[in-house]
């Protein structure tokens, strides 16, 4: 299976819903959650500025994928993490934009990778 495939896959049945649970839950999030996502958003930081970085090397256009990931995504879930449930509201709607965007994004990539495969064109 494509590793495209797979990542959409993974952000559709795992990073979206997380993220929507978080929206959702705010203040009434249990405590681990709240340790679990400075580490997932340290993981996201490196993980993007490291493949940034091999994108810029290739001259790729899809480093704003990355961008959104480092400017975005890492910073909203280390704010959550670092003030639990003192974070303000901004963050969690924060948190519902950015699920149910990566939900309706990758969604959209795999119909994308659906018509590839069948040869549909439309």
């Amino acid at each position: 299976m494509d590793h495209h495939v797979l990542l959409a896959l993974f952000h559709v049945f795992f990073v979206s819903p997380l993220l929507i649970y978080v929206g959702i839950q705010r203040a009434s999030s249990p405590e681990w959650l709240y340790k679990a996502l400075i580490i997932l958003s340290i993981f996201v930081f490196a993980y993007h500025l490291f493949r940034l970085y091999t994108k810029w090397i290739k001259g790729s256009s899809s480093l704003w994928v990355n961008l959104i990931h480092i400017l975005r995504v890492a910073p909203v879930l280390f704010i959550i993490g670092y003030y639990k449930k003192e974070t303000t509201r901004a963050f969690f709607e924060a948190t519902l934009l950015l699920g149910f965007a990566a939900l309706g994004y990758n969604i959209y990539n795999l119909v994308l990778q659906l018509n590839t495969v069948t040869g549909d064109s439309n």
